[in-house]
């Protein structure tokens, strides 16, 4: 599905300098730039503009930025791209666990923030539902990118389905973490396993997948992750 033009970006940070840095940088790259400097600014500026991508900061004012990810997730699709001053694994977590797609870290270069808004915007679709192997009880609908597991519903973020999405084109093949991160994110992106691991572990709560008896994606230690073929 092709996006209009020009993308809309939201970003959302508190440091009017970081603002401005961010918002120059992606307005030169041809993107449609709305700011806000507070949380429930932000929620009020997804509401209105329908941004294709939200920048957001974690450390907010009002309503920090975890908040609010977990409320715009209730009536938004955005890509969510986080942005944290703090290293602690925790936050980099709890920022994917409600539902963003990709986190930086302050500092952080700005031509890397916009290679990466671009990378969650690059969607490639094949336009084709996935061959009805799959998974006993999996159902994957790329068209419609709808999931059903066992008849039920299940709700992912951007990133997730195009992982499982990945991984049944190649059903029964060990995708290795470095293919899984340049399909999904593009090889410009530096980004590390652990970004993988945290999707794939939120991507198997939402199925209902156990990691130690998976029915649907198999780890295959030290490789990456595989789809399990239907017995």
């Amino acid at each position: 599905m092709a996006l209009p033009h020009p993308a809309r970006i939201l970003v959302v940070d508190d440091e009017v300098p970081i603002l401005d840095l961010v918002r120059g940088y992606l307005e030169r790259d041809g993107f449609a730039v709305d700011t806000a400097a507070d949380g429930p600014a932000a929620l009020a500026a997804v509401h209105a503009g329908n941004p294709d991508v939200v920048v957001l900061d974690v450390m907010l004012p009002g309503i920090d930025g975890i908040e609010v990810c977990r409320q715009l997730r209730t009536f938004s699709d955005a890509y969510v791209l986080m942005l944290t001053a703090r290293s602690e694994e925790i936050d980099r977590i709890m920022g994917l666990t409600v539902g963003a797609d990709d986190y930086l870290v302050k500092p952080f270069s700005p031509r890397e923030l916009v290679a990466r808004v671009k990378a969650l915007l690059r969607r490639p679709r094949s336009g084709t539902a996935v061959a009805p192997a799959a998974p006993l009880g999996l159902d994957l609908d790329e068209p419609r990118r709808a999931v059903r597991v066992d008849g039920v519903p299940v709700e992912l973020t951007a990133i997730e389905f195009d992982i499982l999405a990945l991984l049944a084109h190649e059903l029964g093949v060990v995708v290795r973490r470095q293919a899984l991160l340049d399909d999904v994110w593009g090889p410009e992106v530096v980004a590390d396993n652990h970004l993988i691991d945290v999707h794939v572990a939120n991507l198997r709560r939402k199925l209902g997948d156990d990691p130690a008896q998976p029915r649907i994606i198999e780890t295959i230690r030290g490789v990456g992750f595989r789809l399990r073929e239907p017995s």
